[in-house]
């Protein structure tokens, strides 16, 4: 079973940056889409953004685009979530997660980090 392993999160003035890391356990094919979504206290889970192994395909939700950016690393097996311009809507618990190429729902998902943003 891959594994998926965030790092990355903590506390930041609103205005500032953070990388998020996701480092996967294996590549294989369970892991052909990688994808970052997040949870505020007392909301739905989200999808924040998504990028594909193969071809560097991404995806920003619109309350993201221009501030965060989904890259990887093949070498490392891990995907990053730079964020910058935080906002304090921002805060709230990131997961990394994982599907496959053709699949509709992501199935692997890591175990969060939280970011926290003040005003």
């Amino acid at each position: 079973q891959v594994q998926l392993v965030e790092s990355g999160g903590g506390l930041v003035q609103a205005g500032g940056s953070l990388r998020l890391s996701c480092a996967t356990s294996a590549r294989t094919s369970s892991t052909n889409v990688m994808g970052w979504f997040r949870q505020a206290p007392g909301k739905e889970r989200e999808f924040v953004a998504r990028i594909t192994w193969s071809s560097g395909n991404t995806n920003y939700a619109d309350s993201v685009k221009g501030r965060f950016t989904i890259s990887r690393d093949n070498a490392k097996n891990t995907v990053y979530l730079q964020m910058n311009s935080l906002k304090p809507e921002d805060t709230a618990v990131y997961y990394c997660a994982a599907r496959r190429i053709f699949d509709r729902d992501f199935n692997l998902w890591g175990q969060g980090t939280q970011v926290t943003v003040s005003s």
